[in-house]
């Protein structure tokens, strides 16, 4: 999505990312894509887990050496400017991302 930053900001759509990955890791990722966003670390998934969006097959299982316990689906919200979710797009696989196309129309559709 960073690379489509204009696009996004013409739907007026913000971003703000959240992983299991700690701020150090989410720094190198951030600065190795150009990410300028903000990244959130969500120390030992808890806020994954309450939106329950755990990808729970991958608890376990390692990718390298990153353990993927904990990793969730991938996928945004769409959430009002008073904290409501408005509407959401997910995906199965952790090594898939929607585009941001699917975004701008998802936030489109919800504010019909």
């Amino acid at each position: 999505m960073h690379k489509d930053k204009e696009a996004l900001k013409k739907a007026g759509i913000n971003v703000v990312g959240i992983s299991y990955d700690p701020p150090e890791v989410l720094k190198r990722f951030a600065d190795r894509s150009e990410i300028d966003y903000p990244l959130l670390y969500d120390e030992g998934s808890k806020v994954i887990d309450a939106f329950g969006i755990r990808n729970v097959a991958m608890d376990g299982k390692k990718f390298g050496k990153n353990d993927l316990t904990g990793i969730p689906y991938p996928g945004s919200y769409v959430v009002s400017d008073d904290g409501v979710i408005l509407g959401k797009i997910f995906l199965e696989r952790y090594q898939e991302r929607h585009s941001t196309q699917a975004l701008i129309d998802l936030v489109n559709e919800v504010q019909k």
